[in-house]
């Protein structure tokens, strides 16, 4: 059974990658001169997701060339970007999931059963997916965070990754997750596909994003949208 709104990648993501030279992501004005934060070289994902989704909403199609460095629309994706981190909510959420099991665990004192933990697995699966799916059959795509590391270490939360779902298909207990990826660009093939009917185990989450992790899971990104930048 397919599901699908109206983004489709090939058309209305960026024509260009989520490659950039090495740049102040941010710069604070201070002072004492300018203080730059950030590493453009790092990754502007969460950013060209929200503005992609920015134009969808605008009925606009974004540009087709890559801005500068300074330029209004990269000023513009840096702010998207910051706002996609949604703190503190959103960037609490990639670090709690990245100290959490995939599956469920049993959490004891003694013989007795205090409480069982949820996992990855099934914060994904029976919390987020189905508010991303009730999105996309309302026509609206969605955007994910997307928990690829394993880690108590605060350093590795920029080894996570924001994507856009807009389509999917359901055959049985599989879920394939059509996902616009910055990374990839204009492609329609890009998903995560994953089994919906246990979701207490650790489940595997298949995927074509190019990142050189495995998926561990997703959860629904807050997103408003804002009007972007004329022309």
């Amino acid at each position: 059974m397919p599901g699908r709104s109206g983004f489709l990648p090939s058309r209305d993501g960026f024509a260009f990658t989520n490659s950039w030279p090495s740049a102040p992501a941010v710069t604070l004005r201070t002072p004492f001169g300018g203080i730059g934060i950030g590493d453009d070289a790092a990754g502007l994902c969460g950013g060209m997701v929200f503005a992609a989704l920015d134009y969808w909403h605008a009925g606009v199609l974004p540009p087709a060339a890559r801005p500068a460095p300074g330029s209004a629309l990269h000023n513009y994706m840096v702010r998207r970007l910051i706002a996609s981190w949604n703190l503190p909510v959103g960037g609490a959420r990639y670090y709690q999931w990245m100290n959490l099991p995939d599956g469920d665990t049993r959490v004891t004192a003694g013989a007795r059963h205090l409480f069982t933990e949820r996992g990855v697995s099934r914060r994904t699966i029976a919390g987020h997916w189905p508010r991303v799916r009730a999105s996309l059959d309302a026509g609206v795509p969605a955007a994910l965070g997307v928990v690829t590391v394993a880690s108590a270490n605060p350093a590795m939360l920029r080894h996570n990754h924001l994507v856009l779902a807009c389509a999917y298909t359901l055959a049985g207990n599989e879920v394939t997750v059509r996902v616009y990826d910055p990374n990839v660009g204009r492609d329609d093939n890009v998903g995560i596909s994953f089994d919906v009917s246990s979701p207490g185990r650790a489940t595997a989450f298949r995927h074509n994003l190019r990142l050189g992790r495995p998926v561990r899971g997703f959860f629904a990104a807050g997103y408003s949208p804002v009007t972007p930048p004329a022309g």
